[in-house]
């Protein structure tokens, strides 16, 4: 695998919110950081594709996979050595990955794919579409959140990853990934 898209090596236990956009991820990660007193990743992809808007009015397309990429695990390995115990990341590469796939290039860049599949996250918690939708510059597709929501769960499926479906309110979302977290941090000796 391409080294600027391989994780730094480390002991943390590691989180990934994953679904189909305008699902909660952002608000969930900041929560569970903050009650776990660590940080969280943000997604890179949010930035990146709004500045492309803003300069160019364009929106995401094929050529963003690697920069993309890039700058999400950058972030992610930047954080590494400030995270207590265990890492919350916004977003991963196979959420990348499975975007490309469906939204805007059918093709994916080999070494993309290969980091996607060998990175290693503990546990990723699929965010269901019982929120509301929230437009903004960069949002796509609000008609296609069910078939988007399938098709990230198929991939989590297919790729074998461990994950935990979070569906309800905010509170409830948030006590199924603590119980599911506090199983991680006991099974590691940290609680």
């Amino acid at each position: 695998m391409e080294k600027a898209l391989k994780q730094q090596p480390s002991n943390l236990i590691k989180v990934v919110l994953f679904g189909p956009e305008s699902t909660g991820k952002t608000t969930i990660s900041r929560k569970l950081a903050r009650h776990y007193n660590t940080v969280w990743v943000q997604e890179y992809a949010r930035e990146y594709l709004q500045k492309k808007w803003n300069n160019k009015r364009k929106l995401c397309d094929g050529s963003d996979q690697l920069p993309i990429a890039y700058g999400q695990i950058k972030l992610e390995n930047e954080l590494v050595k400030k995270s207590d115990k265990i890492q919350f990341c916004d977003t991963d590469l196979l959420e990348t990955v499975v975007y490309f796939e469906n939204y805007y290039d059918k093709t994916i860049d080999p070494i993309l794919k290969k980091a996607a599949l060998e990175n290693h996250y503990d546990l990723y918690l699929l965010t269901y579409i019982d929120t509301p939708w929230e437009a903004d510059d960069i949002r796509e597709n609000p008609d296609q959140r069910k078939e988007m929501f399938e098709t990230f769960e198929f991939a989590l499926k297919k790729y074998n990853k461990p994950y935990v479906l979070l569906k309800g309110s905010l509170e409830t979302r948030l006590k199924i990934a603590v119980k599911e977290i506090d199983k991680l941090l006991k099974k590691k000796g940290y609680l």
